[in-house]
């Protein structure tokens, strides 16, 4: 589903040396998958806690079979001050993507998250000054924003964090402007909102809320929604957050902090009628099943919208896949999706 050619104009003939950290995760193998694509010279940093081989490999088939010799892979933790360095030899832009990437998780062990996301990210910052990098994106969280009452969210707002992980992704804001401030490092800060897309892990009770729901329906089972399902998220496939950090790392006056998301909300209710009319597609009588609600959890916030002008005029960053478009894509990389040819 990527668009080689809507990134292929972003790059021309440019040609970086770009290290993605978290490049075995879900946002990372994509990252770094699409500029081995395009021709661009990859490192990938990720110590295998969350990111797997297998989206690696799925890294080296989108490169083909040229694209092998311009990707290396470095096994090590940001926590590391030395793997830091080591992995930043002759890189020119860095798409930092490591994190304990959890809401629910950093409640449970915040210390744990303090350390992977805030110590880890020191780390990165320090290491790129001393390797003279140009420019650091890193992945932020609209988690910033808390759970104020304003929508759109605009990235004037202040931030007021209801959980270690978003006070984690406040905090690496503030070095990020620092070391912009105080060294001269380019830094951009992308908050995300929620996003989705194939090799999202559906396993565990904090998995995020798209590949679980296709899980639980696939097995026949009734998703959960938590809270009455009146909540609403910004839902932002995986493909146009890839062209959102090329964009950052190459725009000539990208600084500072960026919403990324669509634009558009969507309550729980309306997402989980989206996602069952997907995976419908494999037996009509999942059109049936109805959710469980169970209590709201801590931490999660009602409502979130991202105001995307500013990333769109500063980084030229437009979403091109709409959600139910982005579903079924999902649907098809599961495997669960049934209504094509067979040959």
């Amino acid at each position: 589903m990527q668009r080689p050619e809507v990134l292929q104009n972003i790059l021309g003939p440019r040609r970086e040396r770009w290290l993605v950290t978290g490049a075995a995760g879900f946002i990372g193998s994509h990252l770094a998958g699409a500029l081995l694509a395009l021709g661009q010279t990859v490192r990938g940093l990720d110590n295998l806690s969350t990111g797997t081989l297998a989206n690696l490999e799925a890294v080296r088939l989108q490169a083909a079979q040229d694209g092998v010799g311009r990707f290396d892979f470095i096994k090590g933790d940001i926590r590391d001050p030395g793997v830091c360095r080591d992995a930043m030899s002759g890189i020119s832009v860095v798409l930092h993507q490591a994190a304990l990437p959890s809401v629910p998780v950093s409640l449970k062990a915040p210390l744990e998250c303090h350390a992977a996301n805030v110590t880890g990210f020191c780390n990165i910052l320090e290491a790129a000054r001393l390797a003279g990098v140009r420019r650091i994106v890193h992945a932020s969280s609209s988690a910033v924003y808390g759970d104020a009452a304003s929508l759109p969210k605009v990235e004037t707002m202040p931030v007021a964090p209801r959980s270690p992980y978003g006070l984690a992704k406040s905090v690496n804001e503030q070095y990020a402007s620092l070391y912009r401030e105080c060294f001269g490092l380019e830094t951009v800060s992308l908050r995300y909102f929620n996003i989705y897309g194939p090799r999202q892990n559906p396993a565990g009770d904090y998995a995020a809320v798209i590949p679980l729901w296709f899980a639980a329906l696939v097995r026949g089972q009734s998703p959960v929604i938590y809270g009455d399902g009146g909540s609403s998220r910004d839902f932002c496939h995986v493909d146009d957050v890839v062209a959102a950090n090329v964009l950052a790392g190459l725009a000539a006056h990208a600084s500072g902090v960026y919403n990324i998301g669509s634009g558009k909300a969507t309550t729980l209710v309306e997402l989980f009628a989206a996602v069952r009319q997907a995976a419908a597609s494999v037996s009509p009588a999942l059109e049936t099943v109805t959710p469980r609600h169970q209590p709201s959890r801590a931490g999660d916030i009602r409502h979130s919208l991202a105001d995307i002008t500013r990333a769109r005029q500063e980084l030229g960053f437009v979403p091109t896949i709409a959600l139910q478009q982005g579903l079924l894509a999902m649907a098809d990389a599961l495997g669960i999706r049934q209504d094509r040819p067979r040959a």
